[in-house]
């Protein structure tokens, strides 16, 4: 304290909106993430897995915490450790990611697990390595209204496949041969 006590009067109210503004100032600031949810069955093929859980990493680059749900169905609930054994799997393949809020625990027919962003600098993607911690968007840049995307060949690229089109277009033609018509003369 200071020697002698220094105080300091001032209007009420205008302290109280002061405070106020620097609260919201203060929420302006700070990156509040969504809970995004991914939802996963027992026996999801390799692939599908491989595309949920690289949506899961994104999210995770955005900085969103991830709600990750395993779904069980009819005689799927006998099996209960093949959910634990996926759950380990997503938990092991999201580590470099996030990190586990909420272990894997059984609810009902689903087993429920949360993951939280790292801080960006110890994030490091498994999946897609060249984002390095942003997700990727396509932006193309079209002339006008027209989207190369729409044209299906080009004469000029392909010029050394003509005798392969040629060929294509003469099978694609039926083979039967016309038979002479005759036509007789009008009788008088």
């Amino acid at each position: 304290m200071a020697d002698p006590p220094v105080c300091k009067i001032v209007n009420y109210g205008k302290f109280k909106y002061i405070q106020e503004k620097h609260k919201k100032e203060a929420h302006k600031h700070q990156k509040g993430g969504k809970v995004k949810e991914m939802k996963f069955r027992i026996g999801i093929d390799p692939h599908d897995y491989l595309i949920k859980i690289t949506h899961a990493e994104d999210f995770l680059a955005e900085g969103h915490k991830v709600r990750i749900q395993l779904q069980f169905r009819g005689r799927q609930m006998a099996h209960q450790e093949l959910g634990h054994q996926l759950a380990g799997k997503i938990k092991d393949d999201l580590k470099t990611m996030g990190q586990c809020d909420q272990e894997p625990k059984m609810a009902g027919r689903n087993i429920n697990m949360q993951i939280s962003p790292l801080p960006g600098q110890q994030r490091h993607r498994k999946f897609k390595p060249h984002l390095k911690g942003i997700t990727e968007h396509h932006e193309h840049d079209f002339h006008g209204d027209h989207d190369p995307r729409e044209d299906k060949h080009d004469v000029e690229d392909h010029d050394d496949h003509e005798e392969e089109h040629e060929q294509h277009e003469e099978r694609r033609q039926p083979q039967h041969k016309k038979k002479p018509v005759m036509i007789e003369p009008p009788l008088e």
